[in-house]
Parts: structure tokens; C-alpha cells; sequence
């Protein structure tokens, strides 16, 4: 004798199935969005990843750093000793690019790429631009591998500037400027394109 299911029980029971499966799979979507929403929000970085780009005639430059807050503590003379080497930014040493030959106080420096370091002094900085470029901080810096060294003479404001800032100026087809300013102490100096 073969028993027989009547089609409308066979109905009601895959109907019933498959809406149970679903408020189970409607149950378990809410985690995972919830799991994917929480890894894929920002954090709040401390010292951002910045790069500035200018081009001043056929002449591209690049400052690549990472840009370190002030957070209410002492930069100048304080978490930065003066007449240190200071590798100008925050983690890896800030570093600057240019395509074609810059003249930085009466100096060439040749096309290429460059680490930015500097040494803050209270009445002078030295500025320095370095061959290696791609550094942890100041770890292997060193002098021997200076391409150009001159001084700057810092100046002092009345506001203070939180996160670590460098911009490139053009004054016009053939000059400008570079300057950094963090916390109350700005730095600039000008440069000309090699013709």
C-alpha cells in the first residue's frame, strides 16, 4: 500500500522550511554586516600618510611624509632635541622628488629623489636632503650620504600649527618655495629651476 501526501501538506511543508531557513539566514546577515562594518572602519591615525605635488613649468615635485600631531606636548627642545637629525616627519624619513635639477642656496641639486632631514636648532636649522630616501626614520641615516646641506633660520608663531605641514609655493615659471611649519615653528627656503 503506498501512502499518499496529500499536495497541499507537501506544499505547506516546503513553504514552512524554507521561510524558517530564511529567518535563519536573516538572522546571521546582521553579524556578519555588523563584523565587516566594525574592520572596515577608519581608525583615527595619530601621525597621516601625506604627499604634495606641485609642477612649476616642465618641473614636478613631490614631498612624500607622514604628518605628526603636536597632542599638547613640547615638539622644539622637547620630544625633538635640538641639534639632532630629525628626519622630518613621523615613521619612515620624509622624502622629496624632483624631475629635473633644482638651485637651493646657490647649490645644485640634482634631479632625483631624495631623504628630507633636517637638524632644529633654536636660532638656525640645517636642512639637509640625503641619497637614501627610504629609511625607517633616521635608523640609517647617514652624513657621508648628503647630496646638499645649507642653514635656514626658523621662524616663531603665535599659533599653533597641530599636525606636521609641508607646502611648495610657486612664486612663477621658474622659482619657489618649500617650507614645513609644526607647532610654532616654521621653516621655508627658496629655490630656482636650473635652466
Amino acid at each position: 500500500m503506498r501512502l499518499r501526501i496529500p499536495f497541499s501538506l507537501l506544499l505547506y511543508t516546503l513553504v514552512f522550511t524554507a521561510c524558517k531557513q530564511e529567518k535563519k539566514e536573516a538572522e546571521i546577515i546582521p553579524e556578519q554586516s555588523q563584523i565587516e562594518t566594525i574592520s572596515k572602519s577608519p581608525q583615527k591615525v595619530l601621525s597621516p600618510h601625506i604627499s604634495t605635488i606641485v609642477i612649476i613649468g616642465d618641473t614636478q615635485i613631490q614631498i612624500n611624509y607622514s604628518s605628526p600631531g603636536v597632542r599638547n606636548r613640547m615638539i622644539f627642545g622637547g620630544l625633538l632635541a635640538y641639534d639632532q637629525v630629525w628626519q622630518a616627519g613621523a615613521h619612515m624619513a620624509t622624502w622629496i622628488e624632483t624631475n629635473n635639477d633644482l638651485i637651493i642656496d646657490d647649490k645644485v641639486l640634482p634631479a632625483g629623489k631624495y631623504g628630507f632631514f633636517t637638524i632644529p636648532s633654536k636660532n638656525e636649522w640645517t636642512v639637509i636632503f640625503n641619497s637614501n630616501w627610504n629609511q625607517h626614520g633616521k635608523d640609517e641615516y647617514n652624513e657621508k650620504d648628503d647630496v646638499l646641506r645649507f642653514k635656514a633660520i626658523p621662524k616663531t608663531s603665535g599659533e599653533i600649527i597641530e599636525h606636521l605641514e609641508y607646502k611648495i609655493i610657486k612664486a612663477n615659471e621658474k622659482e619657489g618655495a618649500i617650507s614645513l611649519a609644526w607647532e610654532r615653528v616654521f621653516v621655508s627656503f627658496n629655490f630656482q629651476l636650473k635652466q
